[in-house]
Order: C-alpha cells, then sequence, then structure tokens
C-alpha cells in the first residue's frame, strides 16, 4: 500500500488571513501567484522543521511543506475563491492529501462547483 503524502494543515487563523487575502487583496494575490510560499511567509506561516541527518541518511520532516506542489498560473477571480472558501477552508486546515485547492482559473477542473 502506498502512503499517502500529505501536507501540514494551516491552523484556522492563518487560513482565514490567506482566504481573506486571495479573496480581497490583489497585491497579495500578485504575491501569492509568483512565489506562493513567500506570500504565505509574510502572513505567519512557518516552513515544518527540516528533515534530521542521521548516519543512516535524511529523515524526511513529519510533514511536507503546506502548498509545496502549488503551480498557479492565473489565480481564480476573488469572487470565486470567496464563493468556495468554506471548501478551501476545511482542506487547509487538515491538510492536504496529493491534492491542492484548486486556485488556479487555468484548471479545467477547479471550475466545476464556481462559476464568474
Amino acid at each position: 500500500m502506498a502512503d499517502k503524502t500529505t501536507t501540514a494543515p494551516l491552523n484556522a487563523e492563518l487560513a482565514d488571513r490567506l482566504l481573506d487575502l486571495l479573496s480581497t487583496d490583489d497585491l497579495f494575490r500578485e504575491r501569492f501567484q509568483r512565489d506562493h510560499l513567500a506570500a504565505l511567509h509574510s502572513i505567519g506561516y512557518e516552513s515544518p522543521a527540516p528533515g534530521l541527518m542521521t548516519a543512516c541518511g535524511t529523515v524526511p520532516a513529519a510533514q511536507p511543506e503546506a502548498f509545496r506542489d502549488c503551480k498557479v498560473t492565473e489565480l481564480a477571480p476573488k469572487e470565486a475563491i470567496a464563493a468556495a472558501r468554506d471548501e478551501i477552508r476545511t482542506m487547509l486546515l487538515r491538510g492536504l492529501t496529493q491534492t491542492t485547492p484548486k486556485l488556479d482559473l487555468g484548471d479545467a477542473t477547479a471550475n466545476r462547483h464556481i462559476r464568474k
């Protein structure tokens, strides 16, 4: 059985702040598209502790970086993120299992529940 990759969950305060900014703040949205980890760090996110080096190699971190595979080409409209807020928030609070929130407008599956 393959292990599921789970990313670090965000705390509720950070998840709410992220969603507030993604649904209202144009400058933050630009920063998030350019470098999502820098944008997260700018609002208080702290990366998980890195893996430890042992005599047998590196032991991986307990949880991978939040949004580590996030590749947003064109962020969904502010209104769409606001409309899907509860669903996205739930995902962020529990950590992600091989699925990043669909924040990219260019992803055909991103708009399956969201209409402009």
